[in-house]
């Protein structure tokens, strides 16, 4: 009983003092969608692969600008003066930042969340929120959402401004009120990719810094004492060229007898990575949508290929657009009706710039050439 109880206690210790993860990337093991328990596997799935935080980043960038058009000339001056220069909290200003944070949110989390902060009567700020802290809920009708955030009593309670809270989902589904982030199917892949990083960087530990035997085989006439004396003597040597080595200094290293010198590890070659790395990372790429060489991937792609690729973005980039447009025309109306001017107002995309500029304009030529001959044709 005594022993078991002893067994028991050093087993404790050893549970709470060593770490049982065996990469410092552990959320990604043996993930299961469970909705709001996502969150920390899509940050860690950032951290930890940088080509999925590039593309995500990439896709903030080319999805921004636009510009308003309002009915009254005084209200398209003021409005555009305040999109300009309009608070967004972290010491950034402009709605462009906003739209930034507000997107980064959406694709990494599938939802986004944001605050028109109102004082005095006036549209003083536009803030986005930490989306992983709020709890969203379907109101009593089918077509609101309900924000809860914590009180101070740590209770999660609606908040009581719905009306000034900005909410966005991405993709969302029928079974519940969450959005699907851009990084849903994603954590089997990355901990198999996580796992051959791991496994690649051991490797190179091991057989990058290299580490020797040292067999002496004439040790057969020798009794134990002048065989560990003989030992001792070529280990100490052997100790002093190595570190002389490292010191910058060739010292060459002299025994007597048959002496054979082999590298641990030599006879094993180094596992050819290349291959399933790339497999996984296709998947990966294309599910964010984005161009491999958009991302410095060289892979083998025409010049066709390319061109279907940056179309598929453009439609891409579109989507997302028409996903975060709905509130930056809220923003847009609320400023204008609490300044009391008039709040129609019409939100104007800037053209995505990914195709050659000579090849649209001859596209649209030869476009405009065979309307010219159709209605030629007909008029005949």
């Amino acid at each position: 009983m005594k022993r078991k109880q002893k067994e028991k206690a050093v087993a404790a210790e050893a549970c709470q003092l060593r770490s049982t993860q065996s990469y410092p990337f552990g959320a990604l093991k043996r993930f299961v969608p469970l909705g709001t328990g996502e969150e920390m596997v899509y940050r860690t799935l950032r951290e930890a692969i940088p080509v999925l935080d590039a593309a995500v980043g990439k896709l903030v960038r080319l999805t921004g600008g636009f510009s308003v058009q309002c009915r009254n000339q005084e209200a398209q001056k003021r409005l555009e003066q305040f999109l300009r220069t309009v608070p967004c909290g972290r010491g950034q200003e402009g709605i462009e930042n906003f739209l930034s944070g507000y997107l980064d949110s959406l694709l990494t989390y599938g939802r986004a969340v944001g605050e028109m902060v109102v004082s005095g009567g006036h549209l003083r700020a536009v803030c986005w929120g930490d989306v992983t802290a709020l709890q969203v809920q379907e109101g009593n009708n089918l077509l609101d959402t309900v924000l809860c955030g914590m009180d101070e009593q740590g209770k999660m309670r609606p908040l009581p401004y719905p009306h000034l809270l900005l909410f966005t989902v991405l993709n969302p589904e029928p079974a519940h009120p969450y959005g699907v982030s851009l990084f849903r199917g994603m954590p089997f892949l990355a901990d198999v990719l996580m796992k051959i990083y791991d496994t690649v960087g051991s490797n190179w530990e091991r057989a990058g810094n290299v580490r020797y035997s040292v067999i002496c085989k004439d040790g057969e006439n020798l009794d134990a004492a002048q065989i560990q004396q003989r030992g001792s003597q070529m280990a100490q040597e052997w100790s002093k060229a190595m570190e002389d080595c490292k010191n910058g200094t060739v010292r060459d290293f002299v025994a007597v007898g048959d002496v054979e010198i082999k590298v641990i590890g030599s006879e094993a070659p180094m596992p050819d990575s290349q291959v399933p790395v790339r497999q996984i990372l296709e998947q990966l790429i294309a599910k964010t949508g984005m161009p491999p060489f958009l991302l410095g991937m060289s892979w083998n792609s025409t010049e066709r290929m390319s061109a279907q690729q940056v179309d598929i973005l453009t439609a891409e980039l579109w989507a997302l657009r028409r996903a975060v447009e709905p509130v930056l025309r809220r923003i847009c109306k609320m400023y204008l009706a609490l300044e009391g001017l008039d709040d129609r107002v019409e939100l104007k995309w800037e053209d995505i710039s990914l195709q050659d500029i000579t090849r649209e304009a001859q596209a649209e030529l030869y476009k405009a050439q065979a309307d010219k001959l159709r209605y030629e044709t007909v008029s005949n």
